[in-house]
């Protein structure tokens, strides 16, 4: 992103590189806090990933709903990746430096995938409305050139709403310090570092995060009222017990994320609260996406079966092999 980098862009900063404090961890906890993020961020992968494995190879899950699962795990892949892999560097070796140009590039690809997935989370949430109290038009309205459009809305909307406050931020001056007490480079600690006057930066990026959490917010609250009051009207108690159950789960990580966000972003003064945004950032870091794979897929039983299936599949061909006289 030479864009972020050029002199001309830079406006004269005499800050070359920030140094990212991460957290305070003490020496014998650093081992032990190490790998516990460390195990969140591989079962986080390996979750995702399955789900996108198992959506591309069975055909029974090539529908509308895991499409868009599949898609909303590779941009959570990416989203963790954006941040995780510097977090655990920074719990093993302490504070680490990063250059100006790629501190507002990693910046700019955490918000604009995070807003990514807040407009996923909306389209899944609508996904899902359409499927249990539309089900008669539900497959003329999800058609799959309507969900490539979605996926495609999501990604352009994330875009738009998170390059101008991003690019703006890193045209200001930047005399010293230098230090970012975070673990990553948040909007709110890179807003505090600058020597310019931010305030209208960062209404803007107030404003904007406004529309994006909220816009979808307002989106999955529609849609779930309006499939609690479709689950009230089943015949069966154990049908409303399993939805209610499964609608349950997923506020609960809903709930989450727009709580997490709203602590950490939903206030006009960036500059407020800073040290303790490091541990609501954790939440939407490592905590959701590591619920997010056992929330809306793994407990799914057509998930299940397309496992076995595979499993099935794939202890038949070492069968075969095994069997296989040798000439």
């Amino acid at each position: 992103m030479e864009w972020l980098m050029s002199e001309e862009t830079r406006n004269g900063t005499l800050v070359q590189e920030f140094i990212l404090e991460g957290f305070p961890v003490a020496e014998h906890l650093r081992i032990l806090f190490f790998l516990l993020h460390l195990l969140a961020y591989l079962a986080s992968l390996m979750g995702n990933m399955l789900i996108i494995t198992i959506t591309c190879v069975d055909h029974r899950l090539q529908t509308p709903m895991y499409f868009f699962l599949s898609t909303f795990s590779f941009v959570e892949c990416c989203f963790i990746t954006t941040v995780i892999p510097q977090l655990l560097t920074i719990i093993l070796s302490g504070r680490q430096k990063i250059p100006f140009g790629a501190c507002f590039s990693q910046a700019f690809v955490f918000f604009f995938l995070g807003a990514t997935v807040f407009f996923l989370m909306a389209v899944l949430s609508l996904d899902r409305y359409l499927a249990i109290c539309k089900p008669l038009h539900y497959p003329t309205i999800m058609s799959p050139r309507m969900c490539f459009l979605l996926v495609t809305v999501s990604l352009v909307l994330g875009f738009l709403f998170m390059s101008s406050p991003v690019v703006m931020l890193s045209k200001t001056f930047y005399c010293g310090p230098n230090i970012i007490p975070h673990f990553f480079c948040d909007f709110g600690p890179l807003a505090n570092l600058s020597c310019s006057e931010t305030r209208s930066i960062e209404m803007l990026f107030f404003n904007l995060a406004l529309i994006v959490v909220f816009t979808s917010f307002l989106i999955a609250i529609f849609a779930y009222s309006n499939i609690v009051v479709t689950i009230v009207r089943l015949p069966s108690a154990r049908e409303r017990q399993r939805a209610f159950s499964t609608c349950s789960s997923h506020l609960i990580v809903l709930s989450l994320m727009y709580g997490s966000c709203a602590f950490i972003y939903l206030k006009p003064k960036q500059r407020s609260r800073v040290d303790s945004n490091r541990e609501a950032a954790l939440v939407n870091t490592v905590v959701t996406p590591l619920l997010n794979p056992v929330i809306y897929t793994l407990r799914n039983k057509q998930v299940h079966q397309a496992l076995r299936d595979a499993l099935s599949r794939v202890q038949i061909h070492r069968y075969q092999r095994s069997n296989v006289p040798s000439l």
